[in-house]
C-alpha cells in the first residue's frame, strides 16, 4: 500500500490548528519495555513534553492516538494537559474525523506525525502529514515533512518548533 501524500501540496505550516500525534515511535523510541508483572514501561522525552505544552500555549490543538493502551501514555498525556487521547485505536482517520468534527476543524488544517505504514490512511486525510526520522521508508516518501531526530528523541519538539515558527511569521 502506497499513500503517496507527498504528491499533494502540503497545508501551510501557520494554518495547522490541529497536531495529532501516534505514540509509540513518535513520543517513545518504539521499544517496548515490560516490568516483572507484565507492566509497560515507556520512556518520554521531555523536549517532546515542552514542545507539546508550547504549542497548544500558542493555541494549537494536540490529540494523542495510539492503537495500543497503556497507562505510562495516559499519565504522560494527563501530565501534559493533553486533553485528547484515544488509546487501542484500530481506525485513526476516524477517530481524527471525531476529533477535527468536535473542534470544527477541516482536516485540511490538521497534521499528524506517524513512524509507520500502518498510519499511512492517517498521513492521507491530513493537510500535513510528517513523519520522524526512523520512520518506515514508505511513510519517509509519503510525508511533506521529516524531522531530522528519531521517534523518542526530539523529533515531536522539532515539529512544534516549525509550526510556532510559522505561527510567529504569520502574525
Amino acid at each position: 500500500m502506497n499513500a503517496n501524500v507527498s504528491a499533494r501540496r502540503a497545508t501551510a505550516l501557520a494554518r495547522i490548528e490541529l497536531l495529532v500525534l501516534d505514540v509509540d515511535g513518535v513520543l517513545t523510541d518504539g521499544r517496548l519495555y515490560f516490568g516483572a508483572r507484565g507492566e509497560a514501561l515507556k520512556v518520554f522525552h521531555v523536549r517532546d513534553g515542552h514542545g507539546i505544552k508550547l504549542l497548544m500555549g500558542a493555541g494549537v490543538h494536540v490529540a494523542a492516538v495510539s492503537g495500543r493502551r497503556s497507562a505510562a501514555t495516559a499519565a504522560r498525556m494527563r501530565e501534559l494537559g493533553v486533553r485528547t487521547l484515544i488509546q487501542a485505536c484500530s481506525d485513526k482517520v476516524a477517530a481524527l474525523e471525531r476529533i477535527a468534527e468536535r473542534l470544527k476543524l477541516p482536516l485540511v488544517n490538521c497534521a499528524c506525525i506517524v513512524d509507520d505504514t500502518s498510519d499511512l490512511p492517517l498521513m492521507a486525510a491530513v493537510g500535513l502529514a510528517a513523519a520522524v526520522a526512523d520512520a518506515h521508508p514508505l511513510v519517509l516518501s509519503a510525508a511533506h515533512w521529516v524531522s531530522g531526530q528519531a521517534g523518542g528523541h526530539g523529533a515531536v519538539r522539532e515539529l512544534c518548533d516549525e509550526l510556532l515558527r510559522a505561527r510567529a511569521g504569520h502574525r
